[in-house]
């Protein structure tokens, strides 16, 4: 996949998004694993499941919590991360590549025109 920090997009609920026309890569962000600790377990959405943007479609479990993964945008999910199912430890050693949860097509990618660029989202985090 090779995406950096800077070339995503990011949410309020610390997801990252690598938007490519109507299809999103969607994981967690360094932040996000960082504030949760080691995970420890991952629930993955359905396959051809319809989303609806801003509901919690994945959950990811860690040793200090629960976190629910919500949908950036309205869609249907195209594929999941299997490797998480036997591997959750790969989202805080690798939360950019290895670690992505799912990949959605949006209905409509307007949706994406209010997400965090990199310098939106670093200071997000600080005013959190």
């Amino acid at each position: 996949m090779s995406n950096t920090p800077a070339d995503l997009k990011y949410t309020a609920t610390h997801e990252w998004l690598l938007i490519d026309g109507d299809i999103v890569t969607v994981g967690i962000t360094d932040f996000a694993q960082e504030q949760l600790g080691d995970v420890v377990f991952v629930e993955l959405p359905e396959v051809d499941a319809a989303v609806t943007a801003g509901d919690g479609i994945a959950v990811v479990e860690s040793v200090k919590a629960a976190s629910d993964i919500y949908a950036p945008a309205t869609g249907t999910i195209l594929a999941i991360n299997e490797s998480l199912e036997e591997a959750p430890e790969l989202v805080n050693s690798d939360p950019f590549e290895d670690g992505w949860f799912f990949r959605m097509r949006v209905t409509d990618t307007g949706e994406l025109d209010d997400l965090m660029d990199a310098d939106s989202y670093i200071d997000h985090c600080a005013d959190t």
